[in-house]
């Protein structure tokens, strides 16, 4: 009988562990959890809700929304895409329900449904959980197969995945660099950017449901709601631009300038049209009394404070000058950023076991046959939507299906 230890009791271990009795049902599979929590970051995960993953099923146009990962997850997906973790839950007595944006959640819309799933399956399978299980050192064992030494036990198993998660530091990292496996530097992705001290900080809880955000002097740029909180701004448009923008971030010691278009218009021309507009059906009006493209009345008010716009004139009084500078500023309005806040309480890296050196046909090792990866411990990383689950789902499933094999 093959046993295979999975090293992690999160997301990623858990399916993985189902997966290969799912598979192979002859085989002996073990879960080593380092804590006394299993699936802690599913609990909190989509804030308690869990989004399980996203509607695109597409394999190619589903790639794109990863920063790091891309051109590998593209093959993955056809071997394990949503419309497979979708099917995996509902089969499972876990029905899910799509959002206006793409995102799928349980429709208990708690994400106790998904962990009640996990540790159901594991004891109809017969899947052995082992907690408090602090890894030490994996030892090669000469004829095959591995040690796994810890404080309290040393265990054989013939096959290893390893599914821990990301790492904050690459010193968290050391154990897998002792075994010659390659990794990159992580560093987080997905957070919120701070603006210690701002006056729109004073406008929390404002949503704009469609802005394009860039960082000067880079190419990156992003464009989705965008939310002004306490400390900065947060939302997809801002979360996005921090997982593309990671390592270019954290070499600037998060310090830069993001520039808004509070329009979500690219085209200059569209926003005089709609602002001439907008004058011509409100000529009598005061300009801060009737907002534009969306913009809620405290931000708008703001706004035009900002651009240094008379929000007591008439819209038919509006200058040619104050119009240019209305243009101008709702287009590249600019904030300085200092500073950067987890997204929720959602830990995410870039970096981890270098994909170069894993084959993902089956994420073993290429340097250490029957070693396995899934999941966050791999240079793998999404966008907010359901894509950092779905990696876990995929690279669980092509692990489990490799180590069974």
């Amino acid at each position: 009988m093959c046993k295979i230890g999975i090293i992690g009791g999160g997301a990623a271990g858990f399916f993985a562990a189902i997966q290969c009795k799912l598979l192979n049902p002859e085989t002996d599979v073990t879960i080593l959890e380092k804590t006394s929590k299993v699936l802690a970051k599913v609990k909190i995960s989509g804030g308690g809700r869990c989004n399980v993953t996203n509607v695109e099923s597409d394999p190619v146009k589903l790639a794109t929304k990863y920063p790091r990962g891309e051109r590998q997850l593209k093959k993955a997906f056809r071997n394990f895409s949503t419309t497979d973790t979708i099917r995996f839950f509902e089969e499972r007595g876990v029905p899910l329900v799509a959002q206006e944006d793409g995102c799928i959640f349980p429709v208990s819309q708690d994400s106790q449904s998904i962990i009640d799933c996990f540790l159901n399956e594991c004891n109809r399978l017969n899947i052995e959980v082992k907690k408090n299980f602090r890894l030490d050192k994996i030892e090669q064992v000469s004829n095959g197969g591995f040690t796994l030494i810890a404080e309290n036990a040393n265990l054989f198993f013939d096959k290893v995945i390893i599914c821990t998660g990301g790492a904050p530091k690459k010193s968290h990292l050391l154990w897998l660099e002792e075994l010659n496996q390659p990794v990159i530097d992580p560093v987080p992705s997905l957070f919120t950017f701070n603006m210690p001290g701002n006056p729109i900080t004073e406008l929390q809880g404002s949503v704009v449901k469609h802005a394009i955000t860039k960082i000067p002097g880079t190419k990156l740029t992003a464009e989705g709601p965008l939310l002004i909180t306490h400390w900065g701004m947060s939302g997809p448009a801002i979360l996005a631009l921090s997982a593309w923008g990671a390592r270019v971030l954290e070499e600037v010691g998060y310090e830069f300038k993001v520039t808004v278009n509070w329009t979500g218009i690219k085209n200059e021309e569209e926003i005089r049209t709609e602002l001439k507009y907008c004058a011509e059906q409100n000529a009598n009006k005061k300009l801060d009394k009737f907002g534009v493209f969306g913009l809620t009345q405290r931000l708008w008010s703001f706004l035009l404070d900002k651009f240094q716009v008379n929000k007591e004139k008439a819209w038919k009084e509006l200058n040619k000058k104050e119009f240019n500078r209305l243009v101008n500023g709702l287009m590249n309005d600019e904030y300085p950023v200092s500073g950067k806040t987890t997204f929720k309480e959602e830990f995410v890296t870039a970096g981890g076991v270098d994909l170069s050196h894993v084959n993902v046909s089956n994420m073993e090792s290429k340097i250490i046959p029957g070693l396995h990866f899934a999941g966050e411990i791999l240079d793998i990383d999404g966008i907010t939507g359901g894509f950092n689950f779905q990696a876990a789902w995929t690279t669980a499933y092509l692990a489990a299906k490799g180590a069974v094999s």
